[in-house]
């Protein structure tokens, strides 16, 4: 089978790697049985939704499903908004639709890139907020055994940024559908960065959706402009005798103090710090507004761009003894790879 089906237009690090056949499925039906098909065909496959957490680094031997499916459906219970959304739903549209419909609950999340389908496998969170406070359930199709199946919150294994489906059912699962939980008494979260400016008792759920818009804007690329795949690594967790080592000899380190008495680092801060803002090589480089972002500066390569973020690894390890991990999937020839 030729590689000659460009996948350009479908990550948002503009990376120009090429597959063996795309296909873009529209229906729950029509996925399950593409999926399947492709399963058993004993080739590579991969999964796509809005290809912003993916870094390819070589042509794609193999078939891509790209999910287009739609659906948003709403009931209730006397305290909750209860929805099921399909997994080719972009997520910020969805965080929109939420708020024009008086459901309040994922406006910290806005703009966060990609579909509901992705959501739940690195357990997306922003400004306070992770999924897994919303999500009631996770329908995903069993790539063995052919079966649609049904995971409770609890059953998902939720973490930072991690899932079951980035262990056990990696590679073995494909989302169809979220479940979402949304509470009727609103709680305002202005735990995080800009929103402490906010009174809870003034605040609207708009507010914080507008708020956190013009601070992402403000500092993340577009990727129509500058590809990206967003925030490129995960924020560090230490102990809490780790961070006050890292406190005594870099007095203004950020740290977030979480509920088990670890802390979590600002990974943007270390980077900053360890002087690569704006540090560029062979086509990629550090984003000049907001170090978290690794860029394609118009010629970069997936190799490349795997290059330059083992190197601010080992230059933020050098200096402050933390090790940071990567958020996108990385994709070689025949699947996924560590970068």
């Amino acid at each position: 089978m030729s590689i000659s089906i460009s996948l350009k237009p479908f990550n948002t690090f503009g990376l120009d790697q090429r597959c063996a056949r795309l296909v873009e499925v529209t229906s729950r039906n029509e996925l399950i049985k593409e999926c399947l098909k492709a399963f058993a065909a004993d080739k590579p496959m991969l999964i796509l939704g809005g290809g912003s957490n993916l870094v390819l680094t070589d042509d794609f031997d193999g078939t891509v499903i790209r999910i287009l499916t739609r659906g948003i459906e709403v009931t209730e219970t006397d305290d909750a908004f209860l929805l099921t959304v399909e997994a080719g739903e972009n997520w910020h549209a969805l965080v929109e639709h939420c708020l024009q419909h008086n459901m309040q609950g994922l406006e910290n999340m806005a703009l966060i890139p990609g579909t509901v389908g992705a959501a739940p496998i690195q357990n997306i969170g922003a400004y306070g907020i992770e999924l897994n406070q919303m999500c009631d359930w996770v329908e995903y199709l069993d790539l063995q055994t052919g079966e649609v199946k049904r995971l409770s919150n609890e059953e998902c294994l939720f973490d930072y940024r991690d899932s079951i489906f980035k262990g056990e059912l990696r590679d073995r699962s494909v989302i169809l559908s979220v479940g979402l939980r949304l509470a009727k008494m609103w709680q305002p979260n202005l735990s995080y960065g800009p929103l402490t400016e906010f009174s809870p008792d003034t605040v609207t759920a708009w507010d914080i959706f507008k708020k956190v818009c013009e601070v992402r804007q403000s500092k993340l690329p577009d990727p129509k402009v500058l590809g990206n795949a967003g925030s490129f690594f995960k924020n560090p967790v230490v102990t809490a005798a780790e961070y006050q080592r890292l406190a005594t000899e870099f007095p203004g380190i950020v740290g977030y103090a979480l509920s088990d008495g670890t802390v979590k680092l600002a990974a943007g801060w270390l980077i900053d710090q360890a002087g690569l803002k704006g540090y560029q090589q062979k086509g990629a480089g550090v984003h000049a507004n907001q170090a978290l972002v690794l860029v394609n500066l118009g010629e970069a390569t997936g190799e490349s761009v795997c290059e330059l973020a083992r190197y601010v690894i080992a230059t933020v390890s050098a200096k402050f003894g933390v090790k940071l991990e990567p958020e996108p999937r990385v994709m070689g020839r025949n699947g996924e790879i560590s970068i």
